[in-house]
């Protein structure tokens, strides 16, 4: 069941790359980086489930506040204020 899990989040990475590269505005990369920043997340946990080493949740939260971090500041810097 995880095997295929994860197979889902590769197809939905493609998808969020796919919007990434084609999307007209930079907004519209903001937000497919910001998407792929929570599927990596999702699959950061559900590889700690599979391999039984939570480690990966605690790296996964951490990559979730930097992802978030980061899109804060890139759409700060879209508006201007930097």
């Amino acid at each position: 069941m995880i095997i295929f899990l994860l197979s889902v989040l590769g197809l939905a990475i493609i998808f969020a790359l796919i919007r990434g590269f084609k999307g007209p505005t930079a907004s519209d990369r903001i937000v497919a980086l910001d998407n792929i920043t929570t599927i990596v997340t999702a699959g950061l946990v559900l590889l700690g489930l599979y391999f039984e080493r939570y480690i990966y949740v605690d790296v996964s939260l951490i990559y979730a506040v930097l992802g978030f971090v980061g899109v804060l500041t890139l759409a700060r810097y879209m508006e201007g204020g930097l």
